[in-house]
């Protein structure tokens, strides 16, 4: 808001005075000084008067443009980029599954594959951290614990992914997944006690819906692939809850350069620490 000039409105104020006393007729002492006193307050009153309407014309102003257009136009660029970062997920996501289903009709060995994803991931990142073209994450020691739960929930909800598909149809195993939002949803309000908008698992009521649908009339139906898919979409929430409240709580305490990438990146490396004593005790060297 601009601050109105001062001067300038005394100024005037002082010009109308000047041409009321020229014009006024001659008066007595005491009126006379009556009568300035009245014409003091009433200049003094007209300039608030100016000033206040300068000052709401600002902030009329202001507001005007804080919430014009442009504004609405970047909220709708920002909800068509979120829509595509959603499509391409999800396309990913199916090719994804497809790819991995055909390497375990290969291998049978969910485990292992599913630490060698880890290991190819972790070494991207640790090549790119290692040559500057990304810069280094640096953990604190409270920084490492959450990036070690959130490891933990990771490879806990890959394997289980894997475990899923190996034991059932593709198709079957991402009807399943299909319900992580549900449990994202309901982790976040039963587990840590943040509660979204009723609308929003409203929503989600025909997403169960067609799943429990989906998997009645599955002809190919495994209870193992079935259980591995929830465990997988259950422990994958944890992971998306734990890492938004610990990112959200930390303040920065964290450590530093953690990007969004980056974050996944030391997760993904986490993971794969912690998935070698699983692959090795449930499918040794097979």
């Amino acid at each position: 808001i601009i601050k109105p000039m001062r001067p300038p409105i005394l100024a005037l104020a002082l010009l109308a005075a000047t041409a009321s006393a020229r014009q006024a007729p001659f008066v007595k002492p005491a009126l006379a000084a009556r009568a300035k006193s009245s014409s003091s307050v009433q200049s003094s009153k007209s300039a608030l008067d100016v000033t206040s309407a300068l000052t709401t014309t600002d902030v009329n102003t202001n507001i005007a443009i804080r919430g014009g257009d442009d504004d609405a136009s970047l909220s709708m660029s920002a909800r068509f980029k979120i829509g595509g970062y959603f499509s391409l997920w999800y396309i990913l996501n199916v090719v994804y599954n497809i790819l991995n289903k055909k390497y375990l009709n290969v291998i049978s060995a969910p485990l292992t594959v599913g630490s060698l994803q880890f290991l190819v991931g972790s070494l991207y990142c640790i090549i790119l951290w290692t040559t500057k073209l990304r810069a280094p994450p640096i953990l604190t020691p409270s920084g490492k614990t959450a990036v070690n739960k959130v490891g933990f929930y990771h490879m806990a909800g890959q394997e289980l992914s894997m475990m899923s598909l190996n034991a059932g149809a593709v198709s079957f195993t991402h009807i399943v997944k299909a319900l992580e939002p549900f449990f994202s949803a309901m982790v976040s309000g039963v587990i840590f006690g943040k509660w979204m908008n009723p609308v929003v698992y409203a929503t989600l009521i025909p997403v169960v819906g067609g799943v429990a649908y989906a998997c009645l009339k599955e002809r190919a139906f495994s209870w193992l692939a079935f259980y591995t898919a929830m465990g997988s979409n259950l422990a994958f929430a944890l992971r998306a809850v734990v890492s938004k409240s610990a990112l959200d709580a930390s303040g920065g305490e964290l450590g530093e350069n953690l990007t969004s990438v980056n974050l996944f990146g030391i997760v993904t490396c986490y993971a794969f620490i912690q998935s070698i004593p699983l692959f090795l005790m449930g499918e040794g060297l097979s």
